[in-house]
């Protein structure tokens, strides 16, 4: 029953139909954790005290790089698995999914130790200043203790939807974020906690997500499982995860390192713009989260025609998914746009923090469409196994371009070559990844040579 499930899901139901049934679960989950991310930074700035505010900002890119470590088993697995499916190859993919289980729980205990062992040198590297220190420290504890729990929830996440179980893998991922936004205003406030509330809600929160997620892996599924005795696969199964786990989590490793070079760039001009960032960005995930549960929702499909080898259908997925992320993405920011002050002043009452945040805001949504069509790349190269695509669309956006972008436009502009060298690099980034696809799948691409 399971089989035939699949079989009319990602070969035979119509594109749209099959599109947003695996994909409209997972933006919902991403939807449920924006409001927690927008309710966070909210119960977090009713303190009214931008050094806080900063002080947790400031150790953002620290969970970033916990979901890229995730995510080179989640994704990278995901993606095997998918194209393993699609090739009718069912014992070797729930051999994949257990190899990445137990892959991401030793990853989790290495970083985890890692971190407090290097706690010192991490928080220079992310900019803390001595009126942050006190606030992204103990953020900082918390968060490294939950660095086990966060990581391995990115492989149930990602492999449930190959087998078309995006509902429940959204249940899982909403159900966790529900308890941190009750959980947060009563740790932060109830038992005035501060920072160290924030953080606790996250960690009761993923340890919910978790233990759901691993439920319905041992319950639901038909092929991919967790049994410690099946987790051994051939070295190319190996590879195969990392050609593409690797470039995915690089991804997450360039939002850390863009975020961090942010906070480094706007700390000379004061907490406020610090302060600022830190909601803006919240604010900008109305936007690029549903983009992300969007890709996300579209790569089982993608990398499962693939290994099928259906190049009409799979060509025809990724031009819908570019056409749902350019045109929502448009939309949504000319809302956002024009009511960013009102939005960001909603979040704390000092003028100064609401003006920056508002003024950044607007830059950052501008280019928009751009962010959803690299992320359509990106997620795109790592379905159809493309690593080198997949690594260079992934090393682009807040890595290698940005970083060239800010340090050549801030030094020519200042204040404001900070603001717009985001938007300079989502456009470049954009550019990059059309150039790909068409070495690709044009009409004298490798891919399409290749079939």
């Amino acid at each position: 029953m399971e089989m035939i499930f699949i079989i009319e899901l990602f070969e035979k139901a119509p594109i749209p139909k099959a599109y947003f049934t695996l994909a409209l679960p997972v933006v919902f989950g991403t939807v449920v954790s924006m409001i927690y991310n927008l309710t966070d930074t909210f119960f977090v700035a009713q303190t009214q005290n931008a050094n806080l505010v900063a002080g947790i900002t400031i150790c953002t890119p620290l969970f970033s790089m916990m979901i890229a470590l995730g995510d080179m088993f989640g994704l990278g697995g995901s993606s095997a698995i998918s194209r393993l499916l699609g090739s009718r190859k069912y014992d070797l993919a729930g051999r994949v999914n257990s190899f990445c289980f137990y892959g991401a729980l030793v990853m989790g205990v290495i970083v985890t130790i890692c971190l407090f062992v290097f706690k010192q040198q991490v928080l220079g590297l992310l900019g803390v200043s001595h009126e942050t220190y006190q606030y992204a420290a103990v953020y900082y504890q918390i968060m490294a203790a939950a660095g086990i729990l966060i990581i391995v929830s990115l492989v149930p996440i990602n492999t449930l939807r190959t087998e078309g179980l995006a509902t429940q893998s959204m249940i899982g991922t909403a159900s966790g974020t529900v308890f941190k936004i009750f959980l947060d205003p009563l740790f932060i406030f109830g038992f005035h906690l501060g920072a160290a509330g924030a953080a606790l809600a996250t960690v009761v929160g993923y340890l919910i997500t978790d233990s759901i997620l691993i439920g319905y892996t041992i319950r639901r599924t038909r092929y991919i499982h967790i049994h410690p005795h099946k987790m051994a696969i051939p070295g190319a199964e190996v590879k195969d995860v990392f050609m593409i786990g690797i470039p995915a989590s690089v991804t997450n490793f360039m939002t850390m390192l863009g975020t961090a070079l942010m906070n480094n760039f706007l700390i000379k001009y004061g907490a406020d713009k610090v302060a600022g960032f830190g909601i803006a960005t919240k604010v900008e995930t109305i936007v690029t989260m549903v983009l992300v549960g969007f890709c996300f929702g579209s790569q089982a499909l993608i990398g499962y025609n693939y290994g099928a080898r259906n190049k009409e259908r799979l060509k025809k997925i990724i031009q819908f998914d570019i056409l749902v992320n350019a045109g929502f993405a448009f939309i949504i920011a000319l809302g956002l746009i024009a009511i960013a002050p009102s939005l960001c002043g909603l979040f704390m009452k000092d003028q100064h923090v609401v003006s920056a945040a508002s003024y950044m805001l607007r830059w950052f949504l501008t280019t928009t469409p751009f962010i959803g069509i690299s992320l359509v790349f990106t997620t795109m190269f790592q379905s159809v196994n493309q690593p080198l695509d997949a690594f260079i669309m992934s090393i682009s956006r807040q890595g290698v371009i940005f970083t060239a972008v800010i340090f050549i436009v801030a030094s020519a502009m200042g204040y404001q070559g900070v603001i717009v060298s985001q938007p300079i690099a989502d456009v470049i980034t954009a550019g990059i990844g059309l150039i790909l696809y068409w070495r690709e799948f044009g009409p004298r691409g490798k891919v399409v040579q290749n079939w």
